[in-house]
């Protein structure tokens, strides 16, 4: 991707359907032995990727647009395929649903990003506590419930981390479990509720979602659901920091200002204007001068480390030196070597950035080398004086929808040149989900 820097945005950007609950929302359709379909489902690379787990197990699935319609009536098979669920992190969630449904459940343990170890034991631990039986052996998950009814049991789960994966996978599997499932100390992200909603929009009794302690009633069998997915946080936050970073007025939508309030907080303090025009609309007009500040990742309701890589961009350009920690992923700050390629000022020591702003940035050829920090190199290159050029798209299609083209449509010059034969396998497939 090469991007000429220096170009102001303008005008209306459509906010996508949120990655992170459309993956795991598809994973929950496992759950339902009839029709769903999910409206606001987002063109990713990911999504295509779990489509093709789905469909590896047996399941049918047609898009149009938007749209996607999943039916598992009929699940062939309770082992997901290697070569994909090794590429996908959030396949791994689909253990807790095939388990739910089946009582046998066989899956590789996962990969994505690497952006720090996420170990599945939250998973394994929550599954065993519900009378699963599960073994890890050369690097398969292999779990199966004893009994003649195959049915999970329900059971009170502490977790020791807030994940959100684990979260997400055992109120999956506790919606079809006998009896009543506590999880404390549950992950409180907007996408576990999204998850909880869609759930219960099928018939299951899950409450307590958005707070630490989530309640699940396990029913004998779910329904058919027409759900649409709430926008993608991140993308709009991604935006956000965009517009700032080019001093442009721009407009977002449909938003869910609630799932942004840290990010917001962060821009109000370095001094960037941002209003909500009206529901599900938020306005952010330039600021005269940028200035430092202070960022420390944290679970929700905190800053979300998704939108750190993003924000260390916009921080180069603040007046005086701004700290970033960053507490949710150990090896998440390799993109501050490839910030300061474009004359950015940055140290890191440990899990700890120190940025002093500079006066500009100017552009040169760098390496995407997750999905954040590609879309972090995208903000700076659209500060950036003359042409920045980035290599690892197939980072940055795993995560957004056609983000370049969005960005083309506000005014950026921004132009993909040719692919190569990574970007060619990981690129969303318009062909292979939509009709």
């Amino acid at each position: 991707m090469q991007i000429w820097g220096g170009h102001p945005l303008r005008g209306h950007v459509k906010i996508s359907g949120a990655k992170n609950a459309a993956l795991v929302i598809m994973a929950g359709a496992l759950l339902c032995p009839g029709d769903c379909r999910i409206r606001n489902v987002p063109l990713l690379a990911d999504v295509d990727r779990m489509g093709q787990v789905l469909s590896a197990l047996g399941v049918r699935l047609t898009r149009q647009g938007d749209i996607l319609d999943i039916n598992a009536s009929e699940i062939k098979t309770s082992k997901a395929p290697y070569e994909l669920v090794t590429q996908l992190r959030a396949s791994f969630f689909a253990i807790g649903a095939i388990l739910a449904r089946l009582g046998v459940a066989q899956m590789p343990l996962p990969g994505g990003c690497a952006i720090g170890a996420r170990p599945v034991d939250l998973h394994v631990r929550g599954l065993q506590a519900m009378g699963a039986e599960v073994q890890i052996e050369h690097g398969i998950c292999n779990a199966y419930v004893p009994g003649s009814s195959r049915r999970l049991k329900g059971a009170k789960i502490y977790l020791d981390i807030a994940s959100v994966g684990a979260t997400e996978n055992l109120m999956m599997a506790a919606t079809l479990a006998e009896g009543e499932t506590i999880i404390e100390n549950a992950a409180r992200e907007p996408e576990v509720v999204d998850l909880a909603n869609f759930c219960n929009a099928m018939g299951a009794k899950i409450k307590g979602a958005g707070t630490s302690r989530i309640i699940v009633e396990g029913v004998p069998k779910l329904h058919s659901v027409d759900y649409s997915i709430i926008p993608d946080r991140i993308e709009a936050g991604t935006f956000l920091l965009a517009a700032a970073i080019t001093r442009s007025e721009l407009l977002l939508s449909p938003v869910a200002p609630e799932h942004l309030i840290p990010v917001i907080a962060k821009l109000r303090d370095i001094g960037v204007t941002i209003i909500e025009d009206k529901p599900e609309h938020l306005r952010i007009l330039p600021a005269e001068t940028l200035k430092a500040t202070d960022i420390e990742t944290q679970y929700h309701p905190g800053f979300p480390t998704d939108m750190q890589a993003p924000f260390m961009s916009l921080l180069t350009l603040a007046e005086g030196d701004s700290v970033i920690n960053e507490s949710v992923f150990e090896n998440r700050l390799r993109h501050a070597s490839e910030l300061n390629r474009l004359g950015a000022d940055i140290r890191v020591k440990g899990n700890a950035a120190f940025v002093r702003g500079v006066p500009k940035l100017s552009g040169a050829p760098v390496l995407g080398t997750d999905l954040r920090a590609s879309a972090a190199l995208v903000i700076a290159g659209l500060a950036a004086e003359g042409q920045t050029t980035i290599q690892g798209l197939q980072h940055l299609d795993r995560g957004y929808d056609r983000l370049d083209m969005k960005l083309q449509q506000l005014g950026a010059k921004i132009l993909r040149v040719g692919e190569t034969s990574a970007d060619a396998e990981t690129a969303p497939s318009v062909s292979s989900l939509s009709s």
